[in-house]
């Protein structure tokens, strides 16, 4: 008799709930579609290669990334060393109070998004449970103090961000970073890596941020994919392999950017807070920036 009673009240807890969740893009009425459509002529096909890149490449391509950075770049610190420029010429004024401020609130965000995400990633290495959920709200929330940075942060240096001839020399020489040399370094305001680190951060942030809500909300409908014949399952998979990928290139570049502002270019992470470079800092490491300034007349050439 008590097993009838319990049978009957599940029974009716899940008329309930699917009652609730007619409207689901997951659980609704398209439920049996969806589950019939997968991996079908008009799906996405992901299905093996979601749960291949999950099971068995993800993890291992984020530990290759997140070990294998700070180690080569621990050996060029050993073998090259820090760049060291001199500090009794005149400082230059390259940064305003607002892009410190934009860049400030980005770098909150990403030293918040970055370990926690990786929690994610590595959930059932840490046992899962309460950690990994919390890690996972302080990402979600993280993420709105991202987009607050993102959008002024891709229009304020948009226009220093445009490829040009001197990102390829830049990149045939790495700039300049494999000797000990003071070699003039053909960039502008910004040089390639940085240009690469500004389109991956902004671009590729907004598409991050597009695929982490979609994982974190999941049940949801959008027209276009219904229109399409994409089932929610092959949204959010793709989503998830999106995500994934772009998470690695941010992780390593990331990192690039930590080293050569605190440890590639002795007291280059001032600039930041003060706003000004050292002079010969620009002369040497953004010398096409740097005569563009000479012939504004903002800065003097040296009589020699």
């Amino acid at each position: 008799m008590k097993t009838k009673q319990i049978l009957l009240i599940l029974f009716t807890l899940s008329t309930f709930a699917f009652g609730a969740n007619a409207n689901s893009a997951i659980f609704g009425k398209d439920l049996l579609t969806n589950i019939l459509g997968y991996d079908q002529v008009e799906s996405l096909h992901l299905g093996y290669l979601f749960t291949l890149l999950q099971s068995t490449y993800f993890k291992p391509l984020f530990l290759g990334v997140l070990l294998g950075v700070p180690a080569v770049f621990f050996i060029h610190y050993m073998i090259i060393g820090p760049m060291i420029f001199s500090h009794d010429r005149k400082k230059i004024y390259v940064f305003s109070v607002f892009n410190r401020v934009i860049h400030s609130i980005a770098g909150v965000a990403f030293i918040l998004l970055i370990p926690t995400g990786l929690v994610i990633m590595f959930g059932s290495t840490f046992g899962g449970g309460e950690f990994v959920r919390i890690c996972k709200e302080i990402h979600a929330i993280s993420t709105l103090l991202f987009i607050v940075s993102i959008v002024p942060m891709f229009f304020m240096w948009l226009r220093w961000m445009i490829p040009t001839s001197d990102d390829i020399k830049w990149m045939m020489i790495l700039g300049g970073y494999l000797n000990k040399r003071k070699d003039p370094i053909p960039a502008g305001k910004f040089n390639a890596g940085q240009k690469m680190w500004y389109w991956i951060a902004t671009l590729g942030g907004l598409v991050m941020i597009l695929t982490g809500v979609a994982m974190y909300f999941q049940d949801f409908k959008i027209g276009i994919l219904l229109e399409n014949g994409i089932s929610q399952i092959d949204f959010l998979r793709g989503s998830a392999i999106v995500h994934n990928i772009l998470g690695m290139a941010v992780l390593a570049l990331f990192l690039t950017h930590v080293y050569m502002s605190v440890f590639a270019i002795k007291g280059a992470i001032h600039s930041i807070v003060t706003g000004y470079k050292e002079e010969e800092e620009v002369e040497i490491l953004h010398s096409t920036f740097y005569k563009e300034l000479q012939e504004k007349g903002l800065i003097k050439e040296d009589k020699k």
